[in-house]
């Protein structure tokens, strides 16, 4: 089993990728490679395992040839697979509507965070920064600037071009162009402390204001609301009354003006 554990290591096949290519849990996966031989792997996990490997037997493992040629067939078979099972669960939580580059592109990412959170040693920093991610998802569509940060960062480091442009070249070029500056300055400290700091309050300041006057607004909504069922004669809004419901609201705004 030891050129079994050695041949993953060399390959950089982590245990969760192998736990999904053969359909077993992770903790299933540590339970066979803790085994003896692979003789005591159920028959049908040992020959999905060598399948994997193109070979015919467990003997054969410690004479593999790592070539790029040939791990990238690997690497390309572990991700087929997974594609394959992932996509089917895709498809039936409703997701039907998506053409097959869109299926790919939230496989690779969902993936990807799965198996990020799957690791053993995941780190409070680690799920919060993801927790923030799912807030810069949220906003990304109201927020123009979100997706000239996500272009910053993928040109940064390699993913695409620099000259790339996918939304309005001007604005990104003046984007990145001061992104590049502040980061650059960030790095180096070469910026006054204090000034920072008074700057980031009124960040703070302007923020607070703003959920604020979203509260107030809120409150303002909820009460109008209130009157209009109450004018209306109804307790609650359902699909048989949105239409008057929200005429009515309209109606009462209007005579505030």
């Amino acid at each position: 089993m030891n050129d079994v554990n050695n041949l993953l290591k060399k390959m950089g096949i982590s245990k969760v990728k192998l736990a999904k290519y053969l359909g077993v849990s992770r903790q299933m996966v540590y339970n066979y490679l803790e085994l003896k031989s692979l003789d005591e792997w159920p028959k049908d996990k040992k020959t999905r395992l060598l399948l994997l490997f193109d070979i015919e037997s467990a003997d054969e493992i410690k004479n593999i040839k790592l070539t790029n040629e040939y791990m990238l067939k690997i690497e390309k078979t572990l991700e087929d697979s997974e594609y394959n099972s992932t996509s089917r669960n895709l498809l039936n939580s409703n997701l039907k509507g998506l053409n097959k580059k869109s299926q790919k592109l939230l496989y690779e990412v969902v993936s990807l965070l799965k198996e990020k959170l799957s690791e053993d040693d995941v780190s409070e920093t680690f799920y919060n920064t993801l927790r923030y991610l799912q807030n810069f998802l949220q906003v990304m569509d109201d927020v123009e600037e979100l997706k000239y940060v996500l272009a910053y960062f993928a040109k940064a480091n390699g993913f695409i071009g620099t000259k790339e442009f996918t939304f309005n070249e001007e604005r990104q070029i003046m984007f990145e162009g001061i992104m590049y500056q502040a980061i650059s300055l960030f790095n180096s400290e070469g910026f006054s402390k204090a000034k920072v700091i008074e700057t980031h309050k009124k960040f703070e300041a302007e923020v607070e204001q703003r959920q604020e006057e979203k509260l107030s607004r809120t409150q303002e909504l909820n009460t109008v609301k209130s009157q209009a069922l109450k004018e209306l004669g109804y307790t609650e809004i359902n699909e048989k009354n949105v239409t008057e419901v929200f005429e009515k609201i309209a109606e009462i705004q209007s005579r505030k003006m």
